[in-house]
């Protein structure tokens, strides 16, 4: 494998941990070392390692076959609770990533508006879907004005990219109106995530995604909200609380169980694009769509994630965000810990943190991260190598966070100390 792995996002200097398996919220490595998991495989694990009523579904299924070329039921089951807990999605269809979801959703968005180009915000992650990749880690070399975000475009994309992309800045009201209503005449469609987490959980300001809602809506451009992870902040979503009704919607990591899964939904109207029965604009298959083991996952663990599961969580991650200011402050370390719900990121820095170039112009960097990734392992504690953050699952207790706000505190010494 290049670089002896086959996603970027768990390789390790020098090398990765290699886990033998897990069990609640715990991974034991290949050397026999335990410890607490605060990545639950990027946020997708929401009840832990193996949970056992997942396990049995998926038992149960494995003997009656794995994949057919014929629907089963239970992408019934599981399309249904979905559309029953989210208020403004009529349709659903099933796919194996968020990435294709986030693909397909963007597609329907043109096929529905006959426009092109698609609009994403500075620094945010939607998958690798070429268009939705763009300015994922932009540099400030490149980046351009902080009104008119350049389209960044990685290596072995097309630069056609770039006139089919608008990027948008983050918490910027009045730049985002500018721009969206210079663009509307060939803009399908603006994706967003209610809480990025590329950009450490910074959360949209008062009004701003009011103000977003109002500027597509009025140059017939669609809202796409991009809940692939925030869907593990309440019973309906992350975006519920706010009364915001995007057009379309993406799903995949909890709703999943554990096995690979993505999903895009909405209105009647816009998922219309996708039925064989009306001609679709849009073709529409997969071998792995709705296979019966992620259907089985899937409904196990949402239909265990109820209201009373989701207020835990809540309670939890409130009491881990104070634990973790306060510990901060008494080191006397400049900090800011965001988050919502199951998830949590801390800011090593006093200063206002907004947007993509705030949290970039703050941060200590690659080397300090991996640094303290290293120590925190040490100490028995999983979390990336990329950001001082990570997700909590319900097999969690208190001792599980003192033990993650113990880590830090001495990770922090050890790290700060040597710098």
């Amino acid at each position: 494998m290049p670089g002896g792995n086959t996603r970027h996002s768990i390789a390790l200097t020098p090398y990765p941990v290699y886990v033998r398996g897990g069990r609640g919220c715990r991974v034991i490595d290949v050397d026999g070392e335990e410890r607490i998991d605060f990545i639950n495989n990027f946020t997708s694990n929401i009840l832990g390692h193996a949970d056992p009523d997942v396990t049995e579904a998926v038992r149960r299924q494995i003997e009656s076959g794995t994949a057919f070329s014929m629907p089963t039921g239970h992408e019934i089951d599981l399309a249904s609770l979905l559309v029953e807990r989210v208020e403004y999605i009529e349709k659903i269809r099933f796919c194996n990533s968020g990435t294709e979801a986030v693909m397909f959703a963007l597609r329907a968005a043109r096929a529905y508006t006959g426009k092109r180009k698609i609009a994403k915000f500075e620094g945010c992650y939607h998958g690798a879907y070429d268009y939705a990749q763009t300015s994922e880690a932009p540099t400030a070399d490149v980046w351009g004005s902080g009104t008119e975000p350049r389209c960044v475009i990685e290596a072995g994309c097309v630069d056609s990219i770039r006139d089919d992309v608008l990027v948008l800045p983050w918490n910027n009201p009045d730049a985002c109106e500018a721009l969206i209503g210079r663009h509307h005449g060939d803009l399908a469609a603006v994706i967003f995530d209610p809480l990025p987490m590329r950009i450490g959980f910074i959360p949209p300001r008062a009004d701003f995604l009011r103000r977003l809602r109002d500027v597509t809506q009025a140059g017939g451009v669609l809202l796409v909200c991009d809940e692939v992870l925030t869907f593990r902040l309440g019973f309906h979503g992350a975006l519920h609380e706010s009364g915001i009704r995007p057009d379309l919607t993406t799903f995949g990591k909890i709703i999943g169980g554990g096995f690979p899964v993505g999903a895009v939904g909405g209105a009647d109207r816009f998922m219309e694009v996708f039925d064989h029965t009306k001609g679709p604009r849009i073709h529409h298959a997969g071998t792995f769509n709705a296979n019966p083991i992620t259907m089985c996952a899937g409904l196990a663990q949402m239909r265990k994630m109820t209201e009373q599961q989701y207020s835990r969580l809540e309670r939890m991650g409130e009491a881990l965000r104070s634990r973790l200011s306060r510990m901060l402050a008494q080191r006397g370390s400049p900090a800011q810990v965001l988050g919502k719900g199951s998830l949590f990121a801390v800011h090593l820095t006093d200063r206002e943190i907004v947007d993509y170039r705030s949290v970039v112009e703050s941060s200590p960097g690659k080397a300090f991260f991996l640094r303290l990734c290293h120590e925190m392992l040490g100490r028995g504690i999983a979390m990336s190598k990329d950001r001082l953050g990570g997700c909590l699952s319900t097999p969690m207790e208190q001792s599980e966070l003192d033990s993650f706000v113990a880590a830090l505190d001495e990770s922090l010494a050890t790290v700060q100390h040597s710098a």
